[in-house]
C-alpha cells in the first residue's frame, strides 16, 4: 500500500486528476467530500458552525450555504481559521478510518488523499509522495472566473485564502502541469499512477534484494 496526497490551487483541475488516478485503479479519499458530511444538520460541527456564523449562512431548509460562507471566509483569515479548526480535525479522523478500511481490503492499494489545503493543513508529514496539480496563476484566475461565474476581485480573494501555487509546486514530490491539453494531462496522471502503483505492490517472495 502507498498513501500519496493530491493537492494544488483553487480552480486548478484537481478533480479531473482524481477522475483519471481513480479510472486507473487508485482508491481515491476525498477531504471535500468528507468535510460535507460532517457538516451535515445534526453533527457537533454544523452546531459549532452555526454557532460561530450565526443563521445567515443557512439555507432555506437548513443546511449550510457553502457559497454565503466561503464569501465570509475568504475575505476574513480569522474566520476561516475558525472554520478550519472546526472542521479540519474531524476530516483528519475520517480519513484516516477510511484509509485503515482500504487497508484491510487492498494492502497493494494505491490511495490517493485529495485535499484542497494539504498544504496548508500540515497533512503531507506522513504521505509518501506529495502530488501537486499545477496551472500558473494568471491561469487559475481565467478558470475560477469563468467556473463560479465571479469577478476578478472576489477570484483574487479566494486565490490568496490559499498557499501559493507556486509554493505548493515547490513542495511538491510530484507535479502534474494541467494547463495544457487534456489529453496531456491524463497521460501524466496514468504515468504518476504506474509510479505509485509500482511502489505500492510488496516484494516477490525470494527476492534477493529483500532479503
Amino acid at each position: 500500500m502507498i498513501i500519496a496526497g493530491l493537492t494544488g490551487g483553487i480552480a486548478s483541475g484537481k478533480s479531473t486528476v482524481c477522475g483519471f488516478l481513480r479510472d486507473a485503479g487508485a482508491r481515491i479519499v476525498d477531504a471535500d467530500k468528507i468535510a460535507r458530511a460532517v457538516v451535515r444538520q445534526g453533527t457537533p460541527a454544523y452546531d459549532e458552525i452555526c454557532s460561530y456564523f450565526g443563521g445567515t449562512i443557512l439555507q432555506p431548509d437548513g443546511g449550510i450555504d457553502r457559497e454565503r460562507l466561503g464569501d465570509i471566509i475568504f475575505n476574513d483569515p480569522e474566520k476561516k481559521a475558525r472554520l478550519d479548526a472546526i472542521v479540519h480535525p474531524r476530516v483528519f479522523e475520517q480519513s484516516a478510518h477510511m484509509i485503515d478500511r482500504i487497508a484491510v481490503q487492498a494492502p497493494d492499494a494505491v490511495i490517493i488523499l485529495d485535499v484542497p489545503l494539504l498544504l496548508e493543513a500540515g497533512m503531507e508529514k506522513d504521505l509518501a509522495e506529495v502530488i501537486v496539480v499545477y496551472v500558473p496563476e494568471t491561469l487559475q484566475l481565467k478558470r475560477l472566473m469563468k467556473r463560479d461565474g465571479i469577478g476578478e476581485k472576489a477570484a483574487m480573494a479566494r486565490i490568496r485564502s490559499q498557499m501559493p501555487i507556486e509554493e505548493k509546486r515547490r513542495r511538491a514530490t510530484i507535479v502534474i502541469d494541467n494547463s495544457g491539453a487534456m489529453e496531456t494531462t491524463q497521460r501524466s496522471a496514468l504515468a504518476v499512477f504506474k509510479r505509485l502503483q509500482k511502489k505500492a505492490a510488496p516484494p516477490f517472495a525470494g527476492d534477493p534484494t529483500t532479503a
